[in-house]
Order: C-alpha cells, then sequence, then structure tokens
C-alpha cells in the first residue's frame, strides 16, 4: 500500500470525524459487539461523508484509543482450490462462508475468524485469539476451530485441510457508534483498500472510496436510514469476492460486476 494513499484516505475521515464526541474500546465492545448481525455495506465517495454524517439522526461518537481513531487492519482469506467461498459468496448461498486472520496492525493482535449466514440472513463471526507469526496460514489448532464451527453453524461437506491463503486485504478502520432512541449500534469505515495476492507483487488499490458497512439487529440504523435519505442503496460488496475478482481474470465477476466496473474502479498500486 502507498503511503500517500493511506494517508489521504484516513486524513479524510479524520478530518469529517475531528468534532465528534469520542467513546471508548470498552464501550463499544459492551453496548455494540454485535457478533450475530445484520451487516449492510455501502460504498460512497470520501468527499461524501461529512455531508452523510450531518444527516444521521442520532448521536454520533467515534471509538479513540489513546488519541488515535483509524487503526490498520491486515487479512489473510483462506479458500479452497476451487475457491468454493468465492463462489458460494458470489451466488448467495444460503451455506456460504468466509475463514480469514486479522491482524490489528497498531497492537499486534490476531484473531481467526470464520464468518456464516444465520437465520434470516444475519452474519454471525466467530473467532479466536491466535499468533502473530501464525498470522499468514492456518495451523492444525486453527483448522480444528474452523472445522468445528463450520460444522457447528451448518456448513457441510468442506474439506478444511484444503484451504490455502488466498487473497491479502489492508485498509484503515475508523468505528463510530450510534445512539438513538430504539437502540444502539455501530458503523465502520474503511479507506485505502488494498487487495493482493500471495506471492503476488501486484496490488489493486481503491484510493477514493470509503466502504461503509453498518452492523445492527433487523432494524436498520439510523446512518443507515441517513445513507438511503441521499439516495445510497446498500451494495453487494465483500472486499474477499470482490478483491480476489478484480485480481484473477480467470474467475467471474458474479454479483461484484457492476461495483468493480462503475464504483470501485481499482487501479494498480
Amino acid at each position: 500500500m502507498s503511503i500517500q494513499t493511506s494517508a489521504a484516505a484516513s486524513i479524510g475521515i479524520r478530518h469529517a470525524l475531528d468534532d465528534l464526541p469520542g467513546t471508548t474500546l470498552e464501550t463499544v465492545l459492551s453496548l455494540a459487539a454485535l457478533q450475530t448481525r445484520v451487516d449492510r455495506k455501502y460504498v460512497i465517495d470520501a468527499g461524501d461523508l461529512p455531508y452523510l454524517l450531518g444527516r444521521v439522526e442520532g448521536t454520533l461518537h467515534v471509538l479513540r484509543i489513546d488519541g488515535r481513531q483509524s487503526f490498520g487492519y491486515h487479512s489473510t482469506y483462506f479458500d479452497t482450490p476451487t475457491r468454493e467461498a468465492f463462489h458460494r459468496a458470489g451466488r448467495s448461498r444460503r451455506r456460504r462462508f468466509k475463514v480469514r486472520t486479522r491482524v490489528y496492525r497498531d497492537s499486534g493482535e490476531a484473531w481467526v475468524e470464520v464468518k456464516t449466514r444465520g437465520p434470516r440472513g444475519v452474519t454471525v463471526k466467530d473467532r479466536t485469539p491466535y499468533d502473530l507469526a501464525d498470522a499468514g496460514r492456518l495451523t492444525a489448532a486453527a483448522r480444528g476451530f474452523v472445522e468445528r464451527t463450520l460444522r457447528e453453524r451448518g456448513v457441510n461437506g468442506l474439506e478444511v485441510d484444503t484451504l490455502v491463503p488466498t487473497l491479502h486485504t489492508s485498509y484503515v478502520r475508523t468505528t463510530v457508534l450510534l445512539t438513538e432512541p430504539v437502540g444502539i449500534s455501530r458503523a465502520t469505515l474503511d479507506a485505502g483498500l488494498v487487495w493482493r495476492r500471495p506471492g503476488s507483487t501486484v496490488t489493486l488499490s481503491v484510493p477514493r472510496h470509503i466502504i461503509v458497512e453498518t452492523k445492527a439487529g433487523a432494524s436498520p440504523s439510523a446512518l443507515d436510514r441517513a445513507l438511503w435519505r441521499i439516495g445510497v442503496r446498500p451494495d453487494r460488496i465483500s472486499k474477499y469476492g470482490a478483491g480476489l475478482a478484480a485480481l484473477d481474470d480467470d474467475l467471474p465477476s458474479l454479483k461484484w460486476h457492476r461495483l468493480l466496473s462503475q464504483k470501485l474502479d481499482p487501479a494498480t498500486a
């Protein structure tokens, strides 16, 4: 990822959020952890963020840790040789899944995560702490966790031993907490997205856009409603699916074709 791309994306979000009151990580985790939730994703131009935030009905707080409000993330995604996770997601299969390791670059903390779909389309995320040194691969213990989790979530018939690293993603994330009369929700703002395939030096970046992801219960959040009022509807975006489709000419774009051709416009970094 280029320093210029990261810096520009982070600065754009920071200026839009500087005047918001802060909240703590403990508050976010205790009030809006929402590991089982409905995720809605949107792609917006970075320049539209101040206007959007000004139309949110409710109180916004931004997560700050030691005076910082933007944090670096790095994820490695794992899939089968036939790209089972990619194809299930791209064709909206009921039993779709994602397996990844996630590194919080500022703290060095790492996790293994499994995302699946629950009843009524909710996203279910199970995760376990992981050794930072192993973040680019799945150890035997990690594969055992993945296998148990997929089985418990009803994803059967997958050969976990065949999972291999297929995509790296990096971006800068800012988290906001929304409080309104009907409840509390949170949202993430991801900027400076960069994709790279393992073993390759070719990267694609998305420098001009922010991916907004709302994480609420069954009812839409105040941020969802603000987005809808200004004419922005949820996008079919998966950082894994769209990134792999953009980098691998042998794979179909599936439901991410319109997003890649009309909105994200990834460029070689």
